[in-house]
């Protein structure tokens, strides 16, 4: 004779058997795309290994190579509505009535010839018996909830991708002998490399470097200064920086004259800018400056 203990038991299994109102299986589908890095290196653009003159632009790109997999992955979820014991106060009286309206709806349509559909016939004598189920409540998609079935993943096409951005606003280091300097690319990459803003064109060579912290890559690049520059350099300095207030009319024309004599066209025309905007707020004398630089040089106002 069974004893109240595996009553009990029973119970508590059809219970747990019974509370959960199973709906159909749902699945997700995505795509997505993993991305390695497969190569790495940074690029240089230094032009030729010797320099002629005190300014030169150097392009620097950063260049990555990444395999790219795509994958197509499928998520299936097993859906239940959960059972509540209060619900059955309304579901069990609703599912004695859709009971009797299911059979009675399936006797008329034995004389409608079947034209009736499912969901009447078949969807309220279903809904009927999910109510009067003391241990399960009637399926509910808005109280639906859902557990992960099953995950599955199938790798498609792998390709090869290639990126080569500029090196903006980052750091170049530049060595000299003993002498080292740090100098910042522009927004495009470019580094603006001029000699006399830093007084570094002393040394006959330099060396230029960049790196990368993340990974670790580098590159390097040696620039030899000509013979000649280096001659020219430390006259064409005093020539630029040596202060231009305290000199007369005659010996700034003097100063971009010699520029230009020195074969530094850029920095001569640079300095009469310089120049012009200098004697912005004295027309007069801007006036015989730009009188005085025409008749000795042949220079017009740029």
């Amino acid at each position: 004779m069974p004893t109240p203990r595996s009553i009990a038991s029973v119970c508590v299994a059809l219970t747990l058997a019974g509370c959960a109102n199973q709906l159909p299986q749902r699945s997700e589908y995505e795509t997505r795309a993993e991305r390695t890095l497969v190569d790495h290196n940074l690029r240089m653009e230094i032009g030729e290994p010797v320099l002629q003159l005190p300014q030169r632009r150097i392009r620097i790109q950063d260049q990555k190579t990444f395999e790219v997999t795509d994958f197509e992955v499928t998520r299936r979820y097993d859906r239940y509505t959960p059972y509540q014991a209060w619900r059955e106060l309304y579901e069990i009286p609703l599912g004695a009535v859709a009971v009797v309206a299911g059979v009675g709806a399936n006797i008329i349509n034995v004389f409608l010839l079947g034209t009736l559909p499912e969901s009447v016939t078949r969807g309220w004598i279903d809904y009927g018996f999910a109510g009067l189920n003391p241990f399960m409540n009637v399926e509910s998609n808005g109280r639906s909830q859902q557990n992960l079935a099953s995950l599955e993943e199938q790798r498609r096409a792998a390709r090869l991708e290639y990126s080569s951005l500029p090196w903006a606003e980052r750091p170049v280091a530049v060595r000299t002998g003993s002498q080292h300097y740090e100098l910042l690319t522009d927004r495009g990459g470019i580094l603006h490399l001029n000699l006399l803003d830093e007084d570094i064109g002393q040394a006959d060579r330099l060396h230029l470097s960049v790196e990368d912290p993340q990974d670790n890559v580098r590159a390097d690049e040696v620039l030899l200064v000509n013979r000649d520059l280096q001659q020219k350099l430390q006259e064409a300095h005093e020539l630029i920086f040596s202060d231009l207030e305290s000199d007369d009319v005659r010996q700034w024309v003097h100063r971009v004259d010699r520029l230009e004599e020195l074969g530094l066209e850029e920095e001569a025309s640079e300095l009469e800018l310089s120049l012009i905007e200098l004697t912005r707020h004295d027309p007069e004398l801007q006036r015989e400056f730009l009188d005085l630089l025409k008749l000795q040089t042949g220079r017009s106002a740029l």
